[in-house]
C-alpha cells in the first residue's frame, strides 16, 4: 500500500529535538524522505538513524538556521540528495523572555533572526527550485501540489507577557504565510502556518530544574515557572499540555493531499484553549 507522502522531499528545520523530530519521523513514516536539520550534529544523525532504521530515507543539515548561508545549503542538501523538494517546515526557534524595558536589542534581534528571518531565507531560497520545477511538470502535463508549513504559537496571535520578541515574530510568520499563500499559488504550492499552544518540550519543562541550551554560543535558561505551568494547563479544555507528536499530527494534516485546497490559512494546535 502507497504511503501518503511517498517519495516526496522535505525540509524540517529544528527537527533533531522535540516538535521538529516528530515532525520528521511522522512525515518520514509516511514515505517522505527527509532533510533533518539542528545546531548540533549529535542529535541530528539519531533522528537520521532512526529514520533509516525504519526503512526511511533522510540525510542531515547541521547547524543555525540564522546562518548567512544557511538556507541556500539546506535547499541545496534536499536538491542534491534527493533531486528535488515537495515540503518546507519552518520549525527551528527556542525563547529568549524578558520584558520590554530590560529586553536587549540582541535578544529581541536573536528571536526575530531564528523566528522570521531565517525562514524568510530560506523560502527565498527555495522559489527557483519550486519555479523551475513546476515549469517542468507543467510542460509534462503534471501538476503537484507543493507544501508549505510555518510554525507560529498562540502568542503571536494574542501576545505573552515577557515575550514581546517571540510574540511579534510569531505573529511576523502569519503575515508571511498569507503573503506567500498569495504569491504562491501559481505554483501550486499550499502555503499554511500552525500555532502551537503549551506543548510538552525540553522549551516548556520545568525552569526550577535549572536546565539551559546553548544556542548560537548563547547559554540560554529554558522552561517555564512551574507554577505557571500549573495554571496554563489547568486552563486548557482538554486540562494537559499536548506532545510532540500531536503537534506533528497538525503539521501532517497540511502535507497530505486532503489539503490541498488549503492555503493561507493557521490553525491553532492547543487542546482547545483560545487565547492566552
Amino acid at each position: 500500500m502507497t504511503r501518503t507522502l511517498e517519495n516526496k522531499v522535505a525540509i524540517v528545520t529544528g527537527s533533531g529535538r522535540g516538535i521538529g523530530r516528530a515532525i520528521a519521523l511522522k512525515l518520514a513514516s509516511e514515505g517522505a524522505r527527509v532533510v533533518v536539520n539542528d545546531l548540533d550534529a549529535a542529535p541530528a544523525h539519531e533522528v537520521v538513524q532512526a529514520i533509516t532504521a525504519a526503512g526511511g530515507q533522510a540525510v542531515a543539515c547541521i547547524g543555525s538556521v540564522t546562518a548567512p548561508d544557511f538556507a541556500e545549503r539546506i535547499v541545496g542538501t534536499a536538491v542534491s540528495s534527493y533531486q528535488g523538494l515537495d515540503i518546507i517546515v519552518n520549525n527551528a526557534g527556542y525563547t529568549w523572555d524578558n520584558v520590554v524595558q530590560k529586553m536587549s536589542d540582541e535578544q529581541w534581534y536573536a528571536i526575530m533572526d531564528c523566528h522570521l528571518t531565517a525562514p524568510f531565507r530560506i523560502l527565498r531560497a527555495a522559489q527557483p527550485v519550486i519555479s523551475k520545477m513546476t515549469k517542468a511538470e507543467k510542460e509534462a502535463g503534471q501538476r503537484v501540489v507543493r507544501k508549505v508549513v510555518n510554525i507560529s504559537s498562540m502568542a503571536g496571535m494574542f501576545g505573552n507577557p515577557g515575550q514581546a520578541n517571540y510574540a511579534a515574530a510569531k505573529a511576523g510568520i502569519m503575515g508571511l504565510t498569507q503573503t506567500l499563500a498569495k504569491e504562491w499559488g501559481r505554483m501550486n504550492v499550499t502555503v499554511n502556518c500552525v500555532a502551537y499552544g503549551l506543548i510538552k518540550t525540553r522549551l516548556t519543562s520545568n525552569a526550577a530544574d535549572g536546565a539551559s541550551a546553548n544556542i548560537d554560543g548563547r547559554d540560554i535558561k529554558v522552561g517555564v515557572n512551574p507554577d505557571l505551568l500549573a495554571t496554563m494547563e489547568r486552563s486548557i479544555p482538554l486540562g494537559r499540555g499536548g506532545t510532540p507528536e500531536e503537534a506533528a499530527g497538525a503539521v501532517y494534516l497540511f502535507c497530505i493531499p486532503e489539503s490541498d485546497y488549503v492555503s493561507g490559512q493557521t490553525l491553532m494546535c492547543s487542546g482547545g484553549l483560545g487565547g492566552i
